[in-house]
């Protein structure tokens, strides 16, 4: 097997590790312990998607986690005067939206940023 062969081969396999992360963030909204394994992979993982198109996709998983925990604990701490209520259904939304987006252009070969 020639090195090209060889690197193609690590890039797909990364592409569906990619992949199983952003099926774990989808499966987060019915069990949230499974954003717990993604972001572990994210951080484990990293350094193997570093310099290819990936890693823009590992960025934006990683970015997606953290805000929507943001989000989360600003909802919490304004759920008393209903603003919270508002702020989670926004940050549902924009979970769902950041998890499509993500998944439609790693289908389609795409970074998540322009280069």
């Amino acid at each position: 097997m020639n090195e090209v062969t060889v690197d193609s081969a690590k890039l797909q396999s990364a592409k569906n590790l990619t992949a199983v992360v952003y099926a774990l963030y989808a499966l987060s909204i019915i069990i949230g312990i499974s954003s717990i394994v993604a972001i572990i992979i994210n951080y484990v993982k990293k350094g193997d998607v570093a310099g290819t198109w990936l890693e823009s996709h590992f960025r934006w998983q990683i970015r997606t986690f953290w805000f929507a925990v943001l989000w989360g604990v600003v909802g919490a701490l304004t759920v008393w005067a209903f603003v919270g209520w508002v702020v989670w259904f926004a940050g549902f939304i924009w979970f769902i939206y950041r998890i499509v987006k993500g998944w439609l252009n790693l289908n389609d070969g795409k970074p998540m940023y322009a280069a």
